[in-house]
């Protein structure tokens, strides 16, 4: 269906919510590979620390087990853009001053997901 060729983080905490996330990926393009996942603000800033540059694009809840997901701005410079998934829309300012590219409000649907893709390829 689609060509886009990513690699990808996935930093939520809730299995459910990162498995239909993964699903969505695959089902929008067989070239996108889920390099890595994290389910709290430490694990993402080791994750960051140590295999930033694997990934092209990075998908971030924005409350983690462990605090806010803003945090991990402030421990690892983070150069990657960043779709925020989340079920909390007051934060959406915050987002995109910290390389958010889009903000998308659960439960996301596949067209979310679409949009927000075709957005990262413009």
């Amino acid at each position: 269906m689609n060509s886009l060729s990513l690699q990808v983080l996935i930093v939520e905490d809730e299995t459910p919510a990162a498995e239909k996330l993964e699903r969505y990926l695959s089902r929008y393009s067989e070239n996108i590979v889920v390099r890595g996942k994290a389910q709290s603000v430490e694990e993402a800033v080791n994750w960051l620390e140590a295999n930033q540059s694997t990934v092209d694009l990075i998908f971030m809840d924005v409350q983690l087990q462990d605090g806010m997901s803003f945090e991990i701005f402030k421990e690892v410079k983070v150069n990657k853009p960043v779709i925020f998934v989340t079920a909390y829309n007051e934060y959406a300012l915050d987002a995109f001053k910290v390389n958010g590219i889009d903000y998308l409000l659960k439960p996301i649907t596949f067209t979310d997901l679409s949009n927000s893709l075709k957005k990262l390829k413009a």
